[in-house]
Formats: C-alpha cells, sequence, structure tokens
C-alpha cells in the first residue's frame, strides 16, 4: 500500500475525518499529494505555496491506496504521467530534483482509507518556485548516499527532519518573531506542547492580522481552565469569521 500525504486547511480537518478527502471544487483532476519521503521537507515541500495563496493553518492528511491503482504524477510545469501508485512513489523517490513534483489521485479518498492527520511545521517548502531562495542540499537517503563525501557533516548540518522545539524555545520565538508567519508558526508549536501560563499569548488577543489570531483561537484550544474560556468567548465575538469558527469549536 503507498502511503500519501495531502496538505489541506485545519478547518477542513475534522469534515475529512468524518468524510473522507474530496477532490477541490474546480480542480477537475482529482486529490493532490505527495508520497511520505525519508525527507520531511519534500514530503511537506508544497506547504508554504498553499499557504501564500491565502490559506491559513496547514494540516498533513496521511492515507493509504493499493500500490497498483492508477494515478497521475509529474513535474507542476510538465504533463502528468500516468503509471501506478508505487511506480511514482518510487519516480519521486529517484528523482534527482524531487521538488516541484506531485501526484494527483483522480477520486476522492474514503474515511477507511485515511491514516491520520497530523499538525506540521508552517515554514517549510518554497514559495514561487522551488529555486527562488537558493538550493540548499538535501541530507535525505535517496540525495544523500552512505559513505559519500561528507555525508555524515551534511546529515549533522542539514538534518532530514528538525526536531521539535522546545516549550523556552517557543516562548522565546514567540517574542522575537520577526514577522507573522514566526508568530503563527510559535502557536501552533505551542499548541502541541504540555499546558502552560496562558498568560504568554495573551498579548496577542488583539493583533491587528486575523491569521495570528485564527492561530491564537487554535492554541488555546489546548489550555484549560476559566481563564481560557473567556479568552476564547472573547474570540469567539471577533470580527473575523473564521476565527470566530475556530474559537467556538472545541477539539
Amino acid at each position: 500500500m503507498a502511503l500519501l500525504v495531502h496538505l489541506t486547511p485545519e478547518k477542513n480537518a475534522r469534515r475529512i475525518r468524518r468524510s473522507g478527502i474530496i477532490p477541490a471544487r474546480g480542480s477537475g483532476r482529482g486529490v493532490f499529494c505527495m508520497p511520505v519521503l525519508p525527507s520531511y521537507v519534500l514530503s511537506h515541500q508544497w506547504l508554504r505555496e498553499l499557504r501564500r495563496g491565502g490559506q491559513r493553518l496547514i494540516v498533513a492528511v496521511h492515507f493509504r491506496i493499493p500500490d497498483d491503482e492508477p494515478v497521475l504524477v509529474g513535474h507542476y510545469s510538465d504533463a502528468s504521467i500516468e503509471m501506478t501508485a508505487a511506480e511514482a512513489v518510487s519516480m519521486i523517490l529517484h528523482a534527482e530534483d524531487a521538488r516541484g513534483y506531485q501526484i494527483v489521485v483522480p477520486r476522492s479518498i474514503a474515511p477507511a482509507e485515511l491514516h491520520r492527520v497530523r499538525h506540521v511545521r508552517q515554514v517549510t517548502g518554497w514559495r514561487y518556485h522551488p529555486d527562488a531562495h537558493g538550493r540548499p542540499p538535501c541530507a535525505c537517503p535517496a540525495c544523500l548516499g552512505r559513505g559519500e563525501f561528507k555525508a555524515a557533516d551534511l546529515r549533522r548540518r542539514f538534518p532530514i527532519e528538525p526536531p521539535e522545539l522546545t516549550k523556552p524555545q517557543l516562548l522565546d520565538q514567540l517574542r522575537n518573531a520577526d514577522d507573522d508567519d514566526e508568530l503563527i508558526d510559535a502557536l501552533c508549536g505551542l499548541a502541541r506542547r504540555s499546558r502552560g501560563d496562558v498568560a504568554d499569548i495573551v498579548p496577542l488577543l488583539d493583533h491587528a492580522n486575523p491569521e495570528v489570531r485564527y492561530a491564537l483561537a487554535l492554541a488555546l484550544r489546548s489550555y484549560r481552565g476559566s481563564e481560557v474560556r473567556g479568552l476564547l468567548a472573547r474570540l469567539a465575538a471577533d470580527p473575523d469569521p473564521e476565527v470566530r469558527e475556530a474559537a467556538a469549536t472545541r477539539p
């Protein structure tokens, strides 16, 4: 069975768990996805590009389909080729440069085929096109074989999957964020951590960017206490409808 990952806005997660993945209206092609590769970055490479289109928080939906099922695969700039799911995964895994590749499953994905839905880092991948910000080396096993020149050094410098930040590191990122994307990423990380003092994130309640307030509402859902309920009630009256929906929905 081929294990694939589909990126989608967090607000779709509950519907997907209930009804599966339905192709976006007007796409006319199917469910866009990537194989789950040894490289975390390559597996989720489309995340920043999807967020550039106006999406807020993105989650990863892992699902399995039969190896012999026909799919479409190719680089986004070229025509897609039809082949089996197993062949498509192998094609991307062994590509000289897998950035910009995608798989399209030409049907809906049933709930029974879902493997898991997970949060991912919100600053992974490329924007505009894969070479827009240079080309750092990839240390995944597909790109860097064992025993190659300076392989161990490259793996240390460019780990396949960066370790999760600790809570103090996330709070430091929150205090010293250079832009709203870093604020959102820190809030996503805090939402996955153990509960702490809600006072750390209260100052963002009146942030001008609704995307930050949306991420704050999701983060607050992992906290407990009467103060948190009061903060969520305030966000439930936010001018932005998606912030209101996030604040009113309990996990």
